[in-house]
This record gives C-alpha cells, sequence and structure tokens, in this order.
C-alpha cells in the first residue's frame, strides 16, 4: 500500500508567510511604542514643544521686577490611573509681576493600602511660555514615595522672567502624577519640605 504524504499547497505557505510577517510587525510595533514615550519626552525637553519642562533646579535670577504687568499663574493637578494618591494645590491660581518670585504649596497624599512612588510630571502652556518659566525648587525634580495614608506638603518656588512674551497673559502649569516602580526601601530626601508632615 502506497503511504500518503501531505504536501504544502501554495495556499498554506501564504498563509504561514503572511502570519510570520504580522507577528513580526506586530513585535516591531510595540517595541515601537515602548520607546516612543521617552523619546517624545526627551524631544520636547530639547525643542520646548508641547509646553514639556526640564526637571532640574535653575538659579533664581535676580532682575528688576517689571510692576508695570500683571500674570496670571494657574496650576492644575491631575491624578493617574492604578495610582492611589492624590496631587492638590493650596492655590489654584496667583498673579505675579514678571521677574517677581513666588511660592506655592503642592500637598501629596496616599489613599492606598501600601506605600508606593510617584512622580510629578509637569507641563506649561502656552508653550512659548516655557523657555521664560524659572523653577528654583520643585517637587517634579525628583519620585516622591509615601507610606500607606501618609499625607506630604511640598513647596514649587519659581519665577517667570521679565522677557515673557507681551501677549501672554496667563501661564498654566500642569502637574500629571504617574507611578514610579520601585524595589529599594524609600531614600527619596524631603529637605525641601517647608510645612509637610506624615499624616
Amino acid at each position: 500500500m502506497r503511504e500518503s504524504r501531505t504536501t504544502d499547497s501554495p495556499a498554506d505557505r501564504g498563509v504561514r508567510r503572511t502570519v510570520r510577517r504580522t507577528l513580526v510587525a506586530l513585535a516591531g510595533m510595540f517595541a515601537f511604542a515602548f520607546a516612543l514615550v521617552p523619546l517624545y519626552d526627551v524631544f520636547c525637553q530639547v525643542t520646548g514643544l508641547n509646553g514639556k519642562v526640564d526637571t532640574s533646579g535653575q538659579a533664581l535670577v535676580h532682575e528688576e521686577v517689571d510692576e508695570s504687568r500683571m500674570v496670571t499663574v494657574q496650576f492644575v493637578t491631575r491624578g493617574s490611573a492604578g495610582l492611589p494618591w492624590n496631587l492638590e494645590v493650596e492655590t489654584r491660581q496667583m498673579r505675579v509681576h514678571p521677574g517677581q518670585s513666588a511660592e506655592v504649596y503642592f500637598a501629596f497624599h496616599n489613599s492606598g493600602a501600601t506605600g508606593s512612588w510617584a512622580r510629578a510630571v509637569p507641563s506649561v502652556s502656552p508653550s512659548n511660555a516655557n523657555r521664560h518659566l524659572r523653577k528654583v525648587t520643585c517637587f517634579c525634580f525628583d519620585e516622591q514615595h509615601l507610606e500607606a495614608g501618609e499625607r506630604l506638603e511640598l513647596p514649587l518656588v519659581f519665577q517667570l522672567g521679565r522677557d515673557l512674551p507681551p501677549e501672554v497673559n496667563t501661564v498654566t502649569l500642569v502637574y500629571t502624577l504617574y507611578p514610579v516602580t520601585r524595589d529599594e526601601a524609600p531614600l527619596q530626601s524631603r529637605a525641601t519640605a517647608g510645612k509637610g508632615d506624615e499624616a
């Protein structure tokens, strides 16, 4: 009796080739999407696009305050899905003169059952105000750790430069909380905490 041998038809080979190509394309798209966020953040920090700001301290410039002009500075806070933290600001908006330094406090609260890490990522609008905003002291420079139920208040000290474009009358500073995965014990220094205490 002759043994039957199965052979792949051209259609079967085409299907397998299509499946392989699709899987490779999906893997490439996943890798691209994973790398897109940090690449976008670096691009925005270099160019100032979309109001992304540098997360490092800047020196306070001692320049004459422009008392002929007032600028409204608004503060907006946003949470992140999966992070049981709240971020509030004591003053939603203030009016400052260009060249004047100002201070405002933000309160972090971990309402979760365990300690966790997070970072507040800032952005500024309009984007052309970004280069004229100096952050001298900011909690956004470092990751923060809160134990379950802990509350912490930290300051933002900032200054708008006198060279802020004259058409900019309102600057909005947005802080969005993002979870941070860390294995080590909390090492975050809170030397800048002037009003903060554990709940």
